[in-house]
């Protein structure tokens, strides 16, 4: 009643028991479909081709990864506002919609341990929160995929990569991530964020996970753009 839910597209007061978005809201987002990417989890255009343009032609230390939406129109800015203007209760619904959309795809990657991309502790304070944990304690509740924010750190600040280009950002992130060898050996990880663009964060984070021990990286994105 003093907090009521609100659409994650317009922000509209939604009834009580109504769901979680609009019903015109909905159909104004991007769903990823089919085809897709078998490694970035892209939309492509042909069934003919396995992997959009950028994954044909870089290395990816990430073994797949899946994104609910296209980062683009009131998606981007819905997630932009997840980011940027505290709307954390927005993640609950893409939690939602991945979990029903994807759960049995993630199911077979086997993982046990879900990991939020980490900001570094002087964004952290300025921001206050970290969206990408916001998103990983919904998916990992709804998943059953155990969440440990302290298994991944973020050591260098870096300026905000959305200025940067794809080599731009391969320099900025280079050594920005520590795991924790004792919470990631062995284990099948998850690393989960807002939005992949070119993939240098989700990269950084996985060579640097694969380093410590851990067996292999997936990641999950509520939208996904194209790279630069």
């Amino acid at each position: 009643m003093f907090f009521p839910r609100r659409c994650p597209v317009c922000d509209g007061i939604l009834p009580v028991g109504k769901g979680k978005i609009c019903g015109g809201c909905y159909n104004k987002l991007n769903f990823i479909a089919e085809p897709r990417c078998k490694k970035c989890g892209k939309q492509i255009d042909s069934k003919e081709e396995e992997y959009c343009r950028d994954c044909r032609t870089k290395k990816h230390y990430y073994d797949r990864g899946i994104s609910l939406i296209e980062n683009k129109g009131e998606g981007k800015s819905s997630v932009y506002a997840i980011k940027y203007r505290n709307k954390r209760e927005y993640a609950e619904f893409y939690a939602d919609e991945i979990k029903i959309r994807y759960e049995y795809e993630i199911s077979l990657w086997g993982a046990n341990l879900m990991i939020p991309v980490p900001l570094h502790k002087k964004k952290l304070r300025k921001r206050g929160y970290n969206q990408a944990k916001v998103i990983a304690d919904d998916l990992g509740e709804k998943l059953l995929i155990p969440v440990k924010e302290k298994a991944l750190s973020r050591i260098k600040n870096t300026i905000p990569l959305k200025t940067l280009h794809g080599e731009e950002r391969k320099k900025c992130l280079k050594d920005a991530f520590v795991a924790d060898t004792a919470l990631v050996k062995g284990k099948v990880v998850v690393l989960v964020d807002d939005i992949y663009t070119t993939g240098s964060t989700i990269d950084e984070c996985s060579k640097e996970l694969i380093s410590k021990g851990a067996s292999k990286v997936y990641f999950i994105t509520i939208s996904i753009g194209e790279g630069m």
